[in-house]
């Protein structure tokens, strides 16, 4: 006869499958609560105690780590040897398992929990058991997941036995089952004893959604979220209206808000690309928007946009004037949303806490065979800045500054953002070369370039650049120094009779 061992936290569908493999033949072994359960309705059970020849002790900590449990687990079938010694040990065969873990997660995740409460809910058994079974899947049926129940049961009532695809599927489920479980209770550890960077590093993610297609139609794609809710997140956001989210929409929106959350004041930023198109600060969110859509109307179009105030009608009418992507959003008045709905593919995400910006959490960044992990670029200016020019910036100018600071801090290097009455109008970024980004921003600008400011997130390493700004119109200038051309670009900078500011902090971000 054929037997399961039966031990779940999560008891969903448990009775009626236990009942089915009952009526298949199967002899149903279990433990503590879920015995109980499936007594309640009537089912044959032995209890383990009667399998093990020795009770449950300490609380529970200890009831399946028995060799009467994993001899009967991992033995080989189609080995005499190992045969021979379960049938001289009068150890019985085990063939099936159903288990499912204490809930590690959902007790970090309750914040009444104390640490006692944490480490009582480490399952040991449970893991122990099901690699067991995992490891000999080639005789041994593991089930983790409700889910799976009807495809064994199909199987069974079909062909009398699970099929070897099946069983490795299974146990493959089981190995990343435990390996996140693991992750998780590596990552509390990490945290509880302030290790950052860990010499072997486990990373638990739960798999949100599959995507379309990645950034391009012949790569999958896939989505997977932490395990705690990340406020202020794209994916914490709720959509609104539209198609669901793609791979570009994702990530370009992340970009979106890295910027975003720099910004106190009504602020709007169009992103294409994971890169800024036009960022604007104003007194209201429709100034703002305005002045991010004129930075460039055309580069704007099928973008993104990520506002940090309620979406209200006159900002509705003009983001509905033109197609975009994707609206990231506080809240959205019903009027706007009546507005905003009309067009089907236009994706509306409501992010309430989306001005959040204390995160401590790591940066982390895939290479082909590694890893790279950072801390999250979380300061903007280290010390108080550094006028270095016979020229101060008038206060203007330096609101001007801080604001074009802010923006070149998160565009790619090389990067500088020429920007006027708190919003860009002309970004140079991505470039090999400094100057080359001086010249796109200074192109992009256009006759808006009088009377502007200018923010370069590295220090310049010739004079070139701020003598081609000063030329067109900038007036003032923010960078981090720390060139050995520093003197060469400070005079330079006084030559043509404009001011420059130093931030002794770099920005690079590529």
């Amino acid at each position: 006869m054929k037997r399961a061992l039966i031990s779940v936290y999560k008891k969903e569908g448990i009775v009626e499958f236990a009942k089915a493999l009952a009526d298949l033949g199967w002899e149903i072994i279990s433990t503590g609560g879920t015995a109980k359960a499936l007594k309640a309705e009537g089912l044959n059970v032995i209890e383990i105690d009667e399998i093990t020849n020795f009770p449950e002790i300490l609380d529970g900590r200890v009831k399946t780590l028995n060799p009467y449990i994993h001899g009967g687990l991992l033995y080989k079938r189609d080995d005499q040897t190992h045969v021979k010694t379960i049938k001289d040990l009068k150890i019985g065969s085990i063939d099936m398992v159903v288990n499912n873990l204490y809930p590690f997660e959902d007790t970090i995740k309750n914040e009444s929990s104390t640490h006692e409460d944490i480490i009582e809910n480490i399952d040991i058994g449970g893991p122990s058991m099901i690699r067991a079974a995992a490891k000999n899947y080639k005789f041994v049926t593991v089930i983790v997941d409700p889910v799976d129940y009807d495809k064994v049961l199909e199987e069974l009532n079909v062909n009398g036995e699970v099929s070897y695809n099946t069983k490795e599927y299974l146990a493959c489920k089981v190995f990343n089952y435990t390996a996140y479980y693991d992750a998780i209770i590596a990552e509390y550890f990490n945290k509880l004893t302030n290790v950052k960077f860990p010499e072997m590093l486990t990373i638990p993610l739960n798999r949100g959604q599959e995507l379309r297609y990645g950034e391009n139609p012949h790569q999958e794609a896939t989505l997977y979220k932490e395990v705690f809710e990340v406020p202020g997140s794209i994916t914490s956001g709720k959509k609104l209206h539209g198609k669901q989210l793609s791979f570009n929409n994702y990530n370009d929106g992340n970009g979106a808000l890295d910027i975003l959350k720099e910004f106190d004041e009504p602020t709007v930023v169009a992103v294409k690309h994971t890169n800024p198109c036009g960022i604007g600060s104003g007194s209201s969110l429709f100034e703002a928007y305005t002045k991010a859509y004129e930075c460039d109307t055309e580069s704007i179009f099928g973008g993104i946009i990520a506002a940090n105030r309620e979406i209200d009608l006159d900002v509705a009418e003009m983001i509905n004037s033109i197609f975009l992507e994707l609206v990231m959003a506080p809240s959205f008045t019903e009027k706007a949303l009546e507005i905003l709905t009309k067009k089907k593919n236009i994706r509306l995400i409501q992010i309430p806490d989306i001005n959040k910006n204390d995160y401590k959490n790591v940066d982390y960044k895939k290479v082909l065979g590694g890893l790279l992990i950072q801390d999250r670029n979380g300061i903007l200016l280290n010390d108080e800045i550094q006028v270095v020019t016979n020229k101060k910036p008038t206060e203007k100018e330096m609101e001007d500054l801080m604001f074009a600071w802010k923006a070149a801090k998160n565009i790619k290097s090389n990067g500088i953002v020429i920007a006027k009455d708190k919003a860009t109008i002309g970004i140079g970024l991505g470039e090999v070369n400094r100057f080359w980004a001086a010249e796109s921003a200074i192109n992009r600008s256009g006759d808006k370039i009088k009377g502007s400011v200018a923010a370069s997130d590295g220090y310049f390493p010739f004079g070139d650049s701020v003598e081609a700004m000063a030329k067109a119109g900038v007036t003032a200038v923010i960078q981090p120094g720390g060139s050995i051309k520093d003197p060469e670009v400070i005079a330079e900078a006084d030559k043509q009779g404009i001011a420059m500011v130093f931030t002794g902090i770099r920005h690079f971000k590529h």
